[in-house]
């Protein structure tokens, strides 16, 4: 599953301006809501706040992906804030957290969320991707930096597709 197939413009905050790890959540799961993929707002949000309980999503390297699998999504979804200040988020590394991905999850039997987590975090592994995402003038070019990333590190799903799409043409004429 693709984080650009989860991930939508309506969710995406470049310019996140947040004090507290508290408030950070709160930012993030009402930009998650903006892009349709909770159901009941508080439900979600309280999910998200109980795995941060059981331990820090705060990664290290300035970057953090809460995350809550719960039935108060309706679909799989990311929403993405960059903090330029930064904020405190209990990291790993005690660093400033500055750069988020939060992931929304159906409560259901697959675990769409360990799927997109793994993905992300070999994603952001690599350090000009991350500035790349930070450098980002608008929500299209932190698309495209992203689109990019996954080309690069997934060839074998875009080749698949171009050629089912090929052939999908072919039959067409």
């Amino acid at each position: 599953m693709r984080i650009t197939d989860l991930l939508k413009k309506e969710s995406i905050d470049l310019n996140g301006v947040v004090t507290t790890k508290k408030e950070t959540i709160e930012k993030m799961t009402l930009l998650m809501e903006q892009g349709g993929n909770v159901k009941d707002l508080e439900k979600y949000r309280a999910g998200v706040f109980a795995r941060e309980e059981e331990g820090t999503t705060g990664i290290g390297e300035g970057i953090a992906i809460p995350h809550a699998k719960t039935d108060a999504v309706s679909g799989p979804g990311l929403a993405a804030m960059i903090i330029r200040d930064g904020v405190d988020y209990d990291s790993l590394d005690g660093e400033p957290v500055h750069l988020l991905f939060l992931i929304a999850a159906p409560d259901t039997e697959d675990n769409v969320h360990l799927e997109v987590l793994s993905r992300l975090s070999m994603l952001l592994m690599d350090p000009d991707f991350r500035t790349g995402l930070m450098e980002a003038e608008n929500v299209d070019a932190f698309f495209k930096c992203i689109d990019e990333a996954e080309r690069k590190r997934f060839p074998e799903e875009y080749e698949t597709e171009e050629k089912n799409s090929e052939n999908t043409s072919d039959e067409t004429q």
